[in-house]
């Protein structure tokens, strides 16, 4: 599959443009959490955000939430994660990896095609603070080279959607400016789901719920590999819902706007 840049560029505005205005109606949930808002993100305003890793975070307001899901796309789970998402009418941003998105290229676009963004997690999610720079920038752009193929068609220099997030949060300094010096946004977390550890959905789901109540808004990080995320996330969305939450939806700065 081939794409041109000006039909990568459609599909993105396209996926974003049903959500352009605020709280659109549900299709056959009138009940559902649904998506707030769009948020444009540029890394010359906020290059690093989530303050498990860094100062700052996006600029959410008091109970809004923007979901995030690494280490995907994974045929067992993503896809459940994905239908729990749709009927919700919520959008989150996966952060792909490039060996999981070679093997389920059809996957990765269904995350695009359902409106969702799709930013990098590396090839193969090595510790990058324990690598060489420039083996740790090469394994980057080999992440960025074959999500882009997955999904659009085409292995490039820059990432489509410059949105990128270090396997355990393992950065450099020197890999940080990099990314900045190249307009790349790193993305932290300002709360987790620990769904690393092995445990039920149910004791998940009142962890991160327990957490989120703390904090109160930001960057909610999850896998979409794991089995308990994949069977926690209905109920998660629908008791984000109860509690008054809201979601936004992070896209690259421009993307928005681009068919006005």
């Amino acid at each position: 599959m081939r794409l041109t840049i000006r039909t990568i560029v459609l599909a993105l505005a396209a996926a974003v443009a049903p959500m352009a205005a605020n709280a659109q109606p549900c299709p056959g949930n009138p009940n559902a959490l649904g998506t707030e808002r769009i948020l444009e993100v540029d890394a010359r305003t906020t290059p690093r955000v989530g303050r498990k890793h860094f100062p700052t975070t996006l600029p959410l307001h008091k109970k809004e939430l923007v979901l995030t899901f690494d280490d995907g796309p994974w045929p067992g789970t993503t896809p459940k994660v994905l239908d729990a998402l749709k009927s919700e009418c919520v959008r989150a941003t996966f952060f792909l990896l490039g060996r999981n998105a070679e093997a389920s290229a059809s996957l990765a676009r269904r995350i695009l095609a359902e409106g969702h963004t799709v930013g990098h997690h590396t090839y193969a999610h090595p510790v990058l603070d324990k690598l060489p720079f420039a083996k740790a920038e090469a394994e980057i752009d080999h992440g960025f080279e074959e999500d882009d193929y997955a999904v659009y068609g085409q292995r490039r220099s820059e990432p489509i959607v410059p949105f990128f997030r270090f396997p355990g949060f393992a950065s450099t300094k020197p890999l940080l400016d990099r990314l900045a010096e190249r307009n790349i946004v790193v993305f932290g977390a300002d709360v987790w789901a620990s769904d690393w550890d092995p445990m039920t959905p149910q004791q998940q789901l009142n962890l991160i719920l327990n957490r989120i109540e703390q904090i109160g808004s930001g960057i909610v990080l999850l896998h979409d590999t794991k089995i308990q995320t994949a069977a926690m996330i209905p109920d998660f969305l629908r008791e984000l819902k109860k509690r008054g939450y809201r979601i936004v939806h992070a896209v690259p700065a421009g993307a928005r706007g681009v068919l006005n």
